[in-house]
């Protein structure tokens, strides 16, 4: 999950703002905790159509 859909309990904004103090320990600690959690679904999707065409060239390479 991603942290920019996150809601601040505290001040009710999203954590990724970083509004308050709590919203910026929890957006710290988030991204402490899972490196990739900053990028969006889209960047996701992008970096997985990225390894499954670096998987085909090399099996493509392999055959030849």
């Amino acid at each position: 999950m991603t942290y920019d859909r996150l809601v601040c309990a505290s001040c009710a904004a999203p954590v990724s703002e970083g509004r308050c103090p709590v919203c910026r320990a929890n957006r710290e600690r988030l991204q402490q905790e899972n490196p990739f959690a900053a990028l969006t679904p889209a960047a996701l999707i992008a970096l997985l159509a990225v390894l499954v065409a670096a998987v085909a060239l090399l099996a493509a390479h392999q055959t030849a």
